[in-house]
Order: C-alpha cells, then structure tokens, then sequence
C-alpha cells in the first residue's frame, strides 16, 4: 500500500535528475505557449468578425463612396476590410490628382490601385499568420520532447535500480510507469497545439477568400463606378492576383 501512494507524477518529479525536470518544464512553457495564442487569436477573432459584419452593412447600405470615406476618417480601419477599403481609396485619389510621379506609382490607375490592395491583403495575410509557426512547431515537436523525457527518465531508473541491486518487477515496473508520463505529457501539449493550427490555418483561408472577393467587387466599384453585378464579368485569374500567397 505504501509502494502504490509513493509513485505517481509528484514522485516522479523528486525522483528525476535535472535533466528531466528541464524537459517537464520546457513541456510547461510550450503548453502555457499554446493555451496563450489559442485564447489570443480566439478574442481577437471574435473581434474580427464582429468589427467585419458591421462594417461590411455600412459599406453596401451607404449611398455613395464619399459616405464610406467619411465613415473611415471618422472611424479608424479596425479590420481587413476597411483596412482594405481606406488604402483602396486614398490610392485611387491619389492616383487621380496627382497622377504617375514616382515609380511605385507608375503605371495605369487599375495597375496602381491592383498593387494598394495587394500590399495590403499582403499585410493582412503576415498578421493573420502570426504565431501560426509556434503552434506548428510545438505541434510537430512537443511529442519527440516528451518522448525524449521518458526514455532519459527510463534510463535513469534502470541505473538507479542496478545501482541498488533490487531488480524485482515492482521496484522496475513503478519508476518505468513513472517515466511514461512525459509521454503523455508531450502528447497533451501537441494535440491542441495541432488542433488549434489546423482551425486557425483554415479560418485564415476562408477569410481572406473572403477579402480577395471584396477586393475585386471594391476594385470594380473604384474604376467603374458601380457595383460589381452591374458591369461585365470579369475572370477570376486577373483579381487572384491580388492574394499572392494567401492560400
């Protein structure tokens, strides 16, 4: 009865040497890592989509292009959206009035406006990634840390038994039980790293799949003057452009 209270992972933790409590706690960090960006990204997802819907209605209720830029001088971008939106408009203004006097502003006015959109979009691709690498990382690597951790913890349990002379199976089997939790615990970091990566990779997708349809209908609407239902369909492969590296 004594043997079963003293194993467990409190004893596991008195029994290892240094190197093991480094792997139990680097395991630690990598989970505080991941729980931190999943609640990140979730809160400031949640914002995203509430900030987009709203002013996704203000856009196509408003009655003309000068009321969306009044919105935007009156309210920051705080989206892809408007973000996408603001920069669209001051560079077909821009463009308009001042016309071709740089080389980054050279071109036709459709190519200038083209290339606004796509820095932006471009941006907005690098913010949505961020801490996308670290998930991935942990994800991918958190297993062999933990696996790692058990096999130095096995090998430091079979030289303290050899050391003792007691070879029995219940002074082998506990330590070696013991020094499969830092598989499990590499395990219980990986898998919501690996869930959460995979959610926030597809959220990303449909979201700028999303803005790269703004971005053409909002394109259309600059040039053209009108909605991208009024004038005559445009292909696909000109405005895909604008993603480069989205997907």
């Amino acid at each position: 009865m004594d043997a079963q209270q003293t194993v467990g992972f409190a004893h596991f933790l008195q029994q290892t040497d240094g190197l093991g409590k480094a792997i139990f706690a680097l395991l630690l960090l990598m989970s505080a890592m991941t729980w931190y960006l999943i609640m990140a990204k979730a809160w400031t997802w949640l914002l995203v989509r509430h900030r987009t819907r709203r002013f996704l209605g203000i856009f196509w209720n408003s009655p003309s292009l000068q009321a969306v830029e009044t919105h935007l001088e009156e309210h920051h971008p705080d989206e892809p959206f408007s973000h996408i939106t603001w920069h669209a408009i001051v560079a077909a203004r821009h463009h308009q009035r001042h016309g071709a006097n740089k080389l980054d502003e050279s071109g036709s006015a459709g190519e200038f406006l083209t290339r606004s959109m796509r820095r932006v979009i471009d941006e907005e691709t690098a913010r949505f990634e961020a801490g996308l690498t670290v998930l991935a990382s942990i994800g991918s690597t958190a297993p062999f840390i933990g696996l790692f951790g058990t096999v130095w913890s096995i090998y430091h349990a079979l030289i303290n038994i050899g050391m003792s002379g007691q070879g029995t199976l219940d002074k082998v089997a506990g330590p070696v039980g013991e020094a499969l939790l830092m598989t499990a615990a590499g395990l219980a970091v990986a898998i919501p790293a690996v869930l959460a990566y995979n959610a926030m990779v597809r959220s990303n997708r449909l979201v700028l799949a999303r803005l790269d349809s703004f971005a053409h209908d909002l394109f259309v609407f600059l040039t053209t003057g009108s909605h991208v239902n009024d004038v005559a369909p445009v292909t696909p492969v000109k405005t895909a452009s604008l993603v480069k590296g989205a997907a």
